[in-house]
């Protein structure tokens, strides 16, 4: 197959590039392994596509529409599959090909142009929040997911190295937010891990599903943390910007159960981290959206 990777993917993917990644550059051989090994048929790229993986519209030997998707290998396909098996369609997508272990995966076809960003922001919240909820499973026995304490371990070390001083101030109660939070967490459970309104799909079989998990293992109010700032350019915009937050925090917070102060904290880290990162990328106005908004917490 002879194609060009979305711009989306190339960009993205250039700013968290390590040296020796040629991911890019097998990309080609890796999808037509991945569509004789499956006997699919090529319909069409998926474009402008996601930042994290490469999306292939294809046809299964049936002609069932499915999607096949391959991610680089820092981006932890397995881990991904071992979710969406566990999962086994409730809430998400369904994984179709759960015996493959070539790092591609195939799942069922969703309405990839429909996500529950389209609705109204009231409605896009509710329906997201109901999606979420249904992934907060115990997680499988022996499982290796990588947990919340490890994930935001190594993003704190890499806050700690980028920050500069006009930041340090967000950065050091970020980081103490983390150290509380850790320190006393609820039972653990299943996360999606990048949960926002772009990740919730139309789909035939329910009408919403979320897709493209980072998953781990922990404290709910941290996959709920990234949904708060969901439309966060529009928070920004808005002279009531600060209340609406805080607002949005008390209502996700009482609508699924998770304790409020656990929720602030987790989205106050992650929006620093997200900010910090932001920066450290070269992306400063992104950052400074992220850092205002963390700001009001």
């Amino acid at each position: 197959m002879s194609f060009e990777p979305p711009r989306r993917l190339v960009t993205a993917l250039g700013e968290t590039a390590q040296d020796g990644d040629d991911w890019l550059a097998k990309l080609p051989e890796a999808v037509e392994q991945a569509v004789a090994l499956r006997e699919l048929t090529i319909e069409r790229v998926h474009v402008p596509g996601g930042r994290s993986g490469l999306v292939v519209m294809v046809r299964q030997a049936d002609g069932t529409p499915a999607v096949l998707k391959l991610v680089p290998p820092r981006s932890r396909p397995e881990s991904e599959r071992a979710a969406l098996a566990h999962w086994g369609g409730l809430g998400a997508a369904r994984l179709l090909d759960p015996e493959c272990s070539d790092g591609a995966l195939l799942l069922e076809r969703l309405h990839r142009d429909v996500s529950v960003r389209s609705l109204p922001e009231a409605k896009a919240l509710l329906e997201a929040a109901g999606t979420l909820r249904r992934l907060w499973v115990e997680p499988p026995a022996g499982h290796r997911f990588e947990t919340v304490a490890e994930r935001t371990g190594r993003q704190a070390e890499a806050m700690r190295a980028s920050s500069g001083t006009e930041v340090a101030p967000l950065v050091d109660a970020a980081l103490a937010a983390r150290q509380e939070l850790l320190a006393a967490e609820p039972e653990p459970r299943l996360l999606h891990g990048t949960f926002r309104q772009s990740k919730v799909l139309a789909g035939d079989r329910v009408p919403w599903l979320a897709v493209g998990p980072d998953p781990v293992v922990g404290d709910a109010a941290f996959d709920l943390a990234r949904l708060v700032r969901d439309r966060v350019e529009d928070l920004i915009a808005s002279p009531s910007g600060a209340s609406i937050t805080r607002r949005r925090v008390k209502k996700l917070a009482e609508s699924l159960e998770v304790d409020q102060e656990r929720l602030r904290g987790w989205t106050l880290f992650r929006a620093v981290e997200s900010g910090v990162r932001a920066l450290r990328v070269g992306r400063p106005q992104d950052a400074e959206l992220l850092l205002e908004f963390a700001g009001w917490l």
